[in-house]
């Protein structure tokens, strides 16, 4: 009777232990939490920057202007139309960088003094008998540039961001140290320093690059028109006679700059953090 009763009180249990098995199937399990992996920074530009640049100029010019030109008695020709020579240049400015792809800033800039020289041939067939002579032309010439720019950011690659853009301003232009001096017949005029604001514009391209998240390495290439130049009063050496003075018609430059930019709004986000987190 004994060995029975131990034989169903076991039957019972493995039974009971089934049933609970069974039971135990019908609702889920736990599963282990997921690892969210954080996302990579994204890049928030945005903000004020300054930047300081400089560069080197390639000058030219549409022509000189002067009253001789315009008398019939008076037969001219270039030999040489003229040319300015490379010279620096030195800038700053300040701007705010509006997204990713939009900035604007303001720069000023110091064009230093280049040198001018044209040589002319020219024939005077009024009364008496004809005279020819050359006058050769020479000068130095400076400016003032400031421009309002807006930039068009193309997109970044490893670092790089090409640009272009457009500027508009005025430019103090100043022609200083004016000298014609006419060997053939011993004849030298002279005029005075003059300096004469103008509208200015410019285009721009270049290619920044990203030292750090705020320090941007700028290589640019500007063409910019400068509108014109002039002399003072032309004087002669000898005597108190004066012509009017010397225009220089449409000056132009191609520029090429290399600069810094300090971004102060440019900053790393981060969507989640940056160690990532366990998802409940």
């Amino acid at each position: 009777m004994s060995s029975f009763r131990t034989v169903a009180v076991a039957a019972g249990i493995t039974i009971a232990a089934a049933m609970g098995t069974a039971q135990a199937a019908d609702f889920p399990q736990p599963k282990e939490p997921d690892y969210i992996e954080p996302l990579p920074p994204m890049e928030m530009r945005g903000g004020v920057y300054i930047r300081g640049f400089v560069g080197m100029t390639n000058q030219d010019f549409r022509g000189l202007d002067f009253i001789e030109l315009h008398d019939p008695n008076y037969q001219f020709t270039f030999l040489d139309k003229g040319s300015f020579d490379s010279g620096p240049l030195f800038g700053g400015g300040l701007g705010y960088q509006f997204n990713e792809w939009f900035r604007m800033d303001v720069t000023g800039e110091y064009r230093g003094k280049v040198d001018f020289t044209a040589l002319d041939h020219a024939m005077w067939v009024g009364e008496g008998f004809p005279l020819e002579w050359t006058n050769d032309h020479r000068a130095k010439k400076s400016e003032w540039l400031i421009l309002a720019n807006a930039y068009l950011d193309l997109g970044t690659w490893k670092g790089l961001t090409p640009y272009v853009g457009a500027g508009i301003g005025a430019s103090r232009n100043t022609i200083s140290n004016y000298r014609d001096i006419n060997v053939s017949l011993n004849g030298v005029w002279y005029g005075d320093s003059h300096s004469k604001w103008n509208l200015a514009w410019a285009l721009h391209a270049g290619l920044g690059f990203e030292v750090t998240d705020q320090l941007t390495l700028d290589l640019a290439y500007r063409y910019v028109n400068l509108g014109d130049a002039q002399t003072g009063t032309v004087r002669h050496a000898w005597d108190d006679q004066t012509l009017t003075p010397m225009h220089f018609k449409r000056l132009t430059s191609h520029d090429v700059m290399l600069g810094l930019r300090w971004n102060f709004g440019h900053e790393k986000a981060y969507a989640q953090p940056k160690s990532g987190f366990f998802k409940n």
